[in-house]
């Protein structure tokens, strides 16, 4: 079983999360020469796709998103179907009218400043999303949202899931390959920071609302955020960690998934 999580690009991998949930810390230096970053989302929900571009920033900068203007963004289908991204605010490009489709294959491109990046990824077929509910923390006395699902019998399925309590994502993000649950029904529990900036008592209360998506990735998607954790798991004493392993071709960082979405939400009694 493989857990871990992560921040959003372009704040890469401030914490991460290991399978055995000890929090670990990574030492980001300073970039010398800022690099283009390239987060790119193909739902089968119509209306949920985006692509970022953004740039890098030196990390003792704000964490603010820097949006890059006047880029190309392309996806193209494996029926030859080419669906051209509009720009609707600085850096971000969406194209509502795309559903992504289980099995199909999207052909991402980004021309920016004279400079392409290319990726590809391929819809995985939905696993059912059994069940949400509460059950009590291993390490500390509190209730962690806890996902149920049956994983189909054959290697190679990786799953992300995405948390919000009360509306408000939550910074970690959880993956999970079959590697030990293949053809076996899988629970997960989704250990998330007990305190933050906007909830400095983040533990679940009576009537919060709990919400979990649960995407269907393909394989290079969960070695991107697989890597982030293992770039991290070097020796305390180490210069900064080494990139994680973006499925982008073209010297950009980030990654392009087209995944499905099942969502489940639960109130707490």
């Amino acid at each position: 079983m493989r857990y871990i999580t992560s921040f959003l690009i372009p704040a890469l991998a401030l914490m991460l999360f290991s399978s055995c949930e000890k929090v670990i810390q990574v030492d980001l230096q300073n970039v010398a020469e800022p690099r283009y970053v390239i987060e790119g989302i193909i739902t089968d929900k119509a209306g949920a796709n985006q692509v970022l571009v953004s740039q890098t920033k030196n990390f003792s900068d704000n964490n603010s998103f820097q949006g890059v203007s006047g880029a190309l963004v392309t996806v193209t289908d494996n029926n030859g179907i080419v669906t051209v991204f509009a720009e609707n605010a600085k850096g971000i490009y969406t194209a509502p009218a795309l559903t992504g489709v289980a099995g199909r294959t999207y052909n991402l491109k980004v021309v920016v400043a004279g400079k392409t990046f290319t990726s590809v990824s391929t819809v995985q077929p939905r696993i059912r999303f059994d069940s949400l509910f509460l059950s009590e923390g291993i390490i500390q006395d509190r209730l962690l949202p806890t996902v149920r699902y049956k994983d189909p019998v054959g290697l190679g399925n990786s799953y992300q899931f995405v948390l919000f309590i009360n509306g408000v994502q939550q910074k970690e993000f959880f993956v999970r390959d079959d590697t030990y649950t293949d053809g076996n029904v899988a629970e997960a529990k989704l250990r998330y920071e007990k305190n933050s900036d906007k909830a400095p008592d983040n533990d679940l209360k009576k009537g919060d609302l709990v919400r979990v998506d649960m995407l269907c990735i393909d394989q290079p998607v969960y070695k991107y955020f697989f890597s982030l954790n293992n770039s991290s798991l070097g020796d305390n004493n180490s210069a900064s960690p080494a990139n994680p392993v973006s499925n982008i071709q073209g010297g950009a960082l980030g990654y392009f998934s087209a995944h499905t979405v099942q969502t489940k939400t639960i109130t707490v009694p």
